[in-house]
């Protein structure tokens, strides 16, 4: 079934808790229809029964390289046209790069990267046919800062997502679709739960944190103005700043000093 284009739906990878369950009800707040992926069905499950919209649930594992087409595969036999789409799955592999196995790593960039990239191709083409559509791309402020020890490859698959955001966006904007970098701090959800790093980054200062609701309506915001690049926050924008415009030995050697608050590089 072709998808119906006078009814669009917003798709969000990662929609069972934190920051993507957050984006869900903010565009329920607007009145969208939604199509929820993540891995947990009664996540997802609770969630949609909380919304006052229309929602389809997908339980995929993006690690899987199969799930990407099925997830499309779905939304067309369903005649569902996705005129925005979230992609917001992550996680992070803490300690030193040998200290995971390659499968680990293998996953991690099936899920942060090449996931991302399928989807985007896969649901790009009907937005611009129809001349409208969103693409809320979830990174993090430590794609725009300087590298530290550990979690070696979560910076480096953020920067990467930070400018395909950007190209994409010059790409599309003509034609009607508007593509945003969402670059979020320290925000609280389960991302350190998952990653076993809740203790350590506990101690770091209430005032750098922001909730998952905010960080929500702020990507939402941004995607629908048609704003490229967003970092949250007064300290985080100013962090990216500073990274930017200090010296680059300075700024590695200051956040060096600060990575063990928020690293695990062992």
């Amino acid at each position: 079934m072709s998808p119906t284009s006078d009814t669009g739906h917003v798709l969000i990878t990662g929609a069972s808790s934190g920051i993507g369950a957050a984006i869900a009800r903010q565009y329920a707040a607007r009145g969208k229809p939604l199509v929820l992926v993540a891995r947990r069905a009664e996540r997802l499950q609770a969630l949609a029964a909380e919304l006052p919209v229309p929602c389809h649930i997908l339980v995929e594992d993006l690690a899987d390289p199969g799930a990407p087409g099925r997830i499309r595969a779905a939304t067309r036999e369903r005649g569902l046209f996705v005129d925005t789409l979230v992609n917001n799955a992550g996680y992070g592999v803490p300690g030193r790069y040998l200290s995971a196995d390659w499968k680990t790593h293998a996953d991690f960039l099936q899920v942060l990267l090449v996931a991302v990239a399928e989807l985007t191709y896969l649901y790009l083409p009907d937005m611009e046919a129809a001349g409208r559509g969103r693409i809320l791309n979830v990174a993090s402020l430590a794609g725009l800062v300087p590298p530290t020890a550990g979690h070696t490859l979560y910076g480096p698959t953020k920067a990467w997502l930070i400018r395909f955001s950007e190209t994409l966006d010059q790409e599309c904007r003509s034609r009607g679709v508007h593509v945003t970098a969402l670059c979020p701090g320290m925000t609280y959800s389960e991302f350190h739960d998952v990653n076993g790093m809740r203790e350590k980054v506990s101690r770091l200062p209430k005032g750098i944190w922001l909730d998952s609701d905010e960080v929500a309506r702020l990507g939402v915001e941004a995607v629908e103005a048609g704003v490229t690049r967003l970092v949250t926050g007064r300290t985080n924008r100013l962090v990216a700043a500073l990274s930017k415009y200090l010296p680059d030995r300075l700024a590695r050697a200051l956040l060096a000093a600060k990575a063990k608050d928020f690293r695990d590089a062992e």
